[in-house]
């Protein structure tokens, strides 16, 4: 990180799973009643750190982390920290749960990468 505020690994984004992504967006073109625009995500911000903690978790391995500098043509643009605002979703009345980091990443590594189940493997 080049800020003294955020240290490596601890930017932060609020990750949201594919399959979560589409059960909202099926949801809202499901009912009519919700109109206008709404914010997608997990409505929590994790760490890229937590991120790639949780893909060793899912392989069953240690975390072996290595962190590399910011490119400077990054540097002034980055967002350090993202989470979506999903109080308009949940007020129209959507109530499902979302898989949490951890989940998402164990599903995705497990389900697809692993066997080789990927699109285009």
């Amino acid at each position: 990180s080049h800020r003294p505020d955020y240290r490596d690994g601890e930017q932060k984004r609020d990750f949201l799973y594919v399959k979560d992504a589409v059960r909202m967006t099926l949801w809202l073109a499901g009912n009519a009643d919700a109109t206008g625009l709404f914010n997608l995500g997990n409505g929590s911000a994790r760490t890229w750190l937590d991120l790639g903690r949780s893909i060793f978790s899912a392989l069953g391995k240690e975390p072996s982390i290595d962190f590399i500098d910011m490119p400077e043509t990054l540097r002034d643009k980055y967002q350090y920290f993202t989470e979506a605002t999903i109080d308009k979703l949940r007020e129209q009345g959507y109530r499902d749960d979302m898989f949490t980091l951890e989940e998402a990443v164990r599903d995705y590594v497990v389900g697809y990468l692993a066997p080789d189940l990927r699109l285009g493997a």
